[in-house]
């Protein structure tokens, strides 16, 4: 069963994990489903905060909706005035 004990353990171990500290994710629940949503850097760091969440509760079923923030650099340079 998901309640908010689990949607608050998940939402820690997001935010005080050492090696990930990721503070852009907003868990959420519904129904029986645990709803991962959000932006990142890379589809590494996607892979790497699923993992996590996988691995730490192995028998909640994850909906995950992260995106990846698309951060190029300028194509041109700025002109300040």
């Amino acid at each position: 069963m998901i309640d908010e004990y689990v949607e608050a353990a998940v939402q820690r171990l997001l935010t005080e994990h050492a090696g990930l500290a990721e503070q852009g994710i907003t868990v959420a629940r519904r129904e029986r489903t645990m709803i991962l949503c959000g932006e990142v850097e890379s589809p590494a760091r996607r892979d790497e905060i699923v993992r996590l969440v996988e691995e730490h509760f192995p028998d909640v079923p994850l909906w995950v909706d992260i995106g990846i923030t698309r951060a190029n650099p300028p194509s041109e340079p700025e002109d300040l005035l």
